[in-house]
C-alpha cells in the first residue's frame, strides 16, 4: 500500500541525501545549486582572507620588533625601508615624509619645530592611511555577512515550494496519507539543511575576521600614536 501511494504522487522513498537532491523538484535543485554557488563563494574569500591576515601577521612583526627596539625615530624609518611592505612600515614612511616636508617648511620660516596645526596634520594623516589599510583588508568580508544572512531565506524558499508541490500532488491524485506526502516534504527540507550549512560557516567566518580586523585598525592607530610620542620624546615636535 505505501509503495502505490508513493507511485500515485511520482515519488519514491529517498534514502539517502542524495536521493533527496536529485528527487527535488526544479525549483528547489535550482535554489541548491545557487547555495553551492553561495558555499563555494564563502570558503574561497574565507581562505584568501585567512592567507592575506596570516601573511600580514607573518611580516609585520620582525618589523614591529626592530621597531619597539629602536632608540630613535630615524633608526624605525630606515627599518621600515627595508622591511617587507606592511600597513606598520607604510604608515612609518608617511610619518617620515611628512615630519621631512614639514621641517623644511619650518626652517623657511625660521621655525625649529612641528606647530600645533601640523602636529593634528600629522595624526590625521596616519589615520588616513590606517584606514586605507584596513579598506583593503576588509574587501570582500562583507560579502561574508550578506551570504550569512540570505542563505536561510533562500532555502527556506526552496522548502515552501517543496512543500507547496508535495501537496498540490497529493491534491492532484487524491492520496492523503501521511506516508503519501512525507518523502515530499522530507525532499523540500533538504533546501533548509543545506541552507544552514552555508550559513554557519560564512557567519562564523564573517565574525571571525571582523574581530581581527578591529584588533588591527586598535593595532595600526597605537603604532601611529606611539610614532608621533617617540617624536615628542627625540623634541622633534
Amino acid at each position: 500500500m505505501p509503495g502505490l501511494l508513493f507511485a500515485q504522487i511520482g515519488r519514491a522513498v529517498p534514502s539517502s541525501a542524495l536521493d533527496m537532491v536529485t528527487g527535488a523538484t526544479g525549483i528547489e535543485q535550482v535554489v541548491l545549486l545557487f547555495l553551492a554557488v553561495l558555499s563555494l563563494t564563502s570558503w574561497a574569500i574565507m581562505l584568501a582572507k585567512w592567507r592575506e591576515f596570516a601573511a600580514l601577521t607573518r611580516d609585520a612583526a620582525p618589523f614591529l620588533a626592530e621597531a619597539a627596539s629602536s632608540d630613535r625615530f630615524d633608526q624605525v624609518v630606515q627599518t621600515a625601508r627595508l622591511s617587507v611592505p606592511t600597513p606598520y612600515t607604510q604608515i612609518t614612511q608617511r610619518a617620515a615624509q611628512f615630519l621631512e616636508q614639514s621641517t623644511l617648511a619650518n626652517r623657511a620660516r625660521g621655525e625649529t619645530a612641528l606647530s600645533a596645526t601640523q602636529v593634528e596634520a600629522l595624526k590625521l594623516l596616519l589615520d588616513a592611511e590606517a584606514d586605507g589599510a584596513r579598506e583593503r583588508l576588509v574587501r570582500f568580508v562583507p560579502w561574508l555577512a550578506t551570504i550569512g544572512s540570505v542563505s536561510p531565506l533562500l532555502g527556506l524558499l526552496g522548502t515552501v515550494l517543496g512543500v507547496i508541490d508535495a501537496f498540490l500532488g497529493i491534491a492532484t491524485k487524491g492520496s492523503g496519507n501521511l506516508a503519501a506526502v512525507a518523502p515530499g516534504i522530507a525532499t523540500a527540507l533538504i533546501a533548509t539543511a543545506a541552507a544552514l550549512a552555508v550559513a554557519i560557516p560564512a557567519s562564523f567566518g564573517y565574525n571571525l575576521f571582523a574581530s581581527r580586523l578591529s584588533r588591527l585598525e586598535s593595532g595600526l592607530d597605537g603604532f601611529g600614536s606611539e610614532l608621533i610620542a617617540r617624536l615628542a620624546r627625540e623634541g622633534r615636535l
